[in-house]
């Protein structure tokens, strides 16, 4: 098992089975590339890469990462054919997840007040009614 830990990060990258160092940088840096979002909140975790030793597997790449965004546990799961698709595949959904949780915490649900009858806003105006013909 390899762990390629970046200086300052606090998300650490590990490799099970033939992963090449080259291979392990590229998927460091578009996961960081991918949590570094202006305004998202503290992001740490950890991604775990695996190649399959199977020569006649389909996709022998597989990846997935359990990260916490803030209080919010974000899990990733991808495969795919060679180490660079799968990094490339691993950074755009970490990136859709983050964005959901930042969104998510700007936009926090507000219930709409209780009505006049129940002590709420009485400023509200109800809708004119419309007079009523008889035939």
């Amino acid at each position: 098992m390899t762990v390629h830990e970046a200086p300052g990060s606090t998300v650490r990258v590990r490799a099970d089975g033939d992963v090449g160092v080259e291979d392990l940088q590229y998927v460091r840096v578009k996961v960081e590339a991918a949590l570094a979002r202006p305004g998202l909140p503290a992001v740490s975790g950890e991604v775990r890469i695996a190649r399959a030793a199977a020569h006649h597997a389909g996709l022998p790449w597989s990846a997935g990462a359990e990260i916490r965004v803030g209080k919010t546990a974000v899990l990733v799961r991808a495969e795919e054919a060679t180490a660079h698709e799968l990094a490339d595949r691993l950074a755009d959904r970490l990136r859709v997840q983050a964005e959901r949780v930042a969104d998510r915490a700007g936009t926090a649900r507000r219930s709409a007040g209780p009505p006049p009858w129940r002590g709420g806003d009485s400023d509200v105006q109800a809708a004119p009614q419309v007079p009523s013909r008889d035939i």
